[in-house]
Order: C-alpha cells, then structure tokens, then sequence
C-alpha cells in the first residue's frame, strides 16, 4: 500500500495523527485564524506565514465517494472493489479530507457493504497504524 510523504508543511499533520488527533493548519496571524487544508507555508487569506495546528472533533459526513476496480496497483486490486470518500469535515465544512470508509480502524479496504454507503451518511475518524505510520480512516457514526 502507498503511505503518504510527509513534506515539511503536512508533517506535522502526521505527527499528530501519530497520537491518534485529527489537527488542520490554521493561520496564526491576529484577526485571520482560518482554517485551511492541505497545509501550506502561506495563509491564502492574508499571506501571513504563521501558523497553528488545530483539534478537529474527528465527525463529518460524507461529501463524495468512489468504488475503484481494476486495473489498480496490486495491493489495492486484492482488495477492490472498495470505498474511498471525501469527508466534509463537521468543525470546518469547507474543508474536505480523502479516506477509506471502513467497519473498524484495521478492518481492510472492502469491509464496508457498499449498500451502505450514502451521501451524507455522518462518520468519525480512526487511526490505523500502516507501516509504522498512523493513517486516518473513516467509520460510519453510530446513532
């Protein structure tokens, strides 16, 4: 499987997810704090270059999804076909992250039903360790 490459600006993203926090990039800059994902040196609001990393709740909903098949890379192609979705997150709705929706955080890709996929449908974020890295998932939010 594919892990992310942390660059200077996301790898405190990832540090964080090491803990098991959903944190996103904020301008630090007094009257500005917005939020903004992917990370980046500059605040695309006010160009200040300080920043913040701050706690998300971890819910959102689901904005968008795809069922990828073959032809894929081969680790994936063992496991497809199976969800990948955009999350709009519940504490910054114009910020949208990319995951897979699955049963439990170290469930594999296609553990979650298709039939249950629905625009909309409320999810949280869990961490799963690959490779000696801690990568988000999604799971579907319980009533």
């Amino acid at each position: 499987m594919l892990l992310p490459v942390p660059d200077e600006d996301g790898a405190p993203f990832w540090e964080y997810a090491a803990r098991g926090e959903l944190r996103v990039q904020a301008c630090a800059a007094p009257g500005c704090g917005k939020l903004r994902f992917p990370p980046r040196p500059c605040c695309p609001h006010c160009q200040s270059f300080e920043s913040e990393w701050r706690l998300m709740s971890g819910k959102g909903r689901v904005w968008s999804y795809v069922r990828p098949h073959p032809p894929l890379l081969p680790a994936y192609a063992a496991q497809a076909p199976y969800n990948v979705i955009l999350v709009e997150l519940a504490d910054a709705p114009h910020i949208r992250l990319a995951g897979n929706l699955v049963t439990a955080p170290d469930a594999p890709l296609d553990s979650l039903d298709p039939a249950r996929l629905r625009i909309g449908a409320r999810v949280h974020v869990a961490f799963t360790e690959q490779d000696g890295m801690s990568v988000p998932r999604w799971l579907l939010a319980t009533s």
